[in-house]
């Protein structure tokens, strides 16, 4: 199961915030997928690192000073696996899409396969994500297009955060 909500739509984070919080407690720890090298891998890196400056209040991995990505994915996450055996993962990390669903933000009940988009074979990640669509399948040179907008991600990372931020808070309420 998934929910859909534009980035741009006034209450996109309360629908992100809604959807996930039965899965943000505080045994929760926020794995955030992708780079910094590239406009259109940043966006996991950019909400952890929002996150961070939030203080958000559950372990966050992956941030734009220390991304997790292709070449060190495997290891990181046997690290974070062994820190944190009982965790429930969130994954998070940008996608491909269709032309008309960039800007899409997909909360679902289901791991991340990163690299899945582009080809790579590399390990699933959460009981459950959030993919940020940022550019077209159809675009054949991938994350590396010059045409993916570095405010489109910013955005969408604010907002992945916001809803989180608001996730913990409508649980951390209900569970006093």
């Amino acid at each position: 199961m998934k929910r859909k909500v534009n980035y741009k739509s006034n209450l996109s984070y309360y629908e992100i915030a809604e959807f996930i919080r039965k899965y943000v407690t505080s045994e929760t720890i926020i794995v955030c997928i992708g780079t910094d090298k590239c406009i259109g891998d940043c966006l996991g890196p950019l909400v952890g690192t929002f996150l961070e400056e939030s203080s958000f209040p559950v372990p966050v991995y992956g941030t734009l000073e220390s991304p997790i990505h292709a070449l060190n994915i495997d290891k990181k996450i046997d690290e974070i696996k062994k820190l944190h055996p009982q965790a429930t993962i969130i994954g998070i990390d940008a996608c491909l899409g269709d032309t008309n669903s960039i800007g899409e933000i997909h909360v679902r009940d289901y791991p991340i396969h990163p690299g899945k988009g582009v080809g790579k074979s590399l390990p699933e990640v959460g009981v459950s994500s959030i993919i940020g669509i940022v550019d077209s399948s159809d675009n054949a040179e991938f994350f590396t297009s010059r045409g993916i907008r570095l405010s489109l991600v910013f955005e969408m990372a604010r907002v992945i955060c916001h809803g989180l931020n608001h996730a913990y808070y409508l649980n951390s309420s209900y569970n006093k």
